[in-house]
């Protein structure tokens, strides 16, 4: 059986993502992998095996275009309130909290947050399926 392990992202600024995923998800640097033309970086932390990894193209000044493919990353949390209300207060500018239903039984309560480099990551409570 595969086992998921990592989900890539290409980045512009390695500082400025490492804060961005420390401050919002409480990622830390696992581990860092420097090469000539590039540098991978891998972020988790204690909630799951499962790690975010960095892929920083030197010498690439251009913002990446994440075309019409991508759709977001996720995570969830204990407390969707205290979350929103943190990042909001961390002038991180999360999106509206929604409520979704499905067949008139709640399916998912969510915000989504961007990353300095447009990625999009959904903020989900804890419950059902996203646990």
């Amino acid at each position: 059986m595969a086992k998921m392990i990592h989900s890539m992202i290409r980045v512009l600024d390695e500082a400025r993502s490492v804060d961005f995923y420390a401050r919002a998800f409480g990622l830390a640097v696992a581990d860092r992998v420097e090469f000539d033309s590039f540098t991978l970086i891998y972020m988790s932390n204690a909630e799951t095996g499962f790690e975010l990894e960095l892929t920083i193209n030197k010498g690439r000044t251009e913002p990446y275009a994440l075309g019409d493919g991508y759709g977001h990353l996720a995570v969830s949390v204990d407390d969707l309130d205290a979350e929103h209300a943190r990042l909001t207060e961390a002038m991180m500018a999360p999106g509206k909290i929604i409520d979704m239903a499905h067949g008139g039984a709640p399916l998912a309560r969510f915000f989504f947050l961007t990353d300095p480099d447009g990625y999009k990551i959904e903020v989900l409570q804890r419950r059902g399926r996203y646990l």
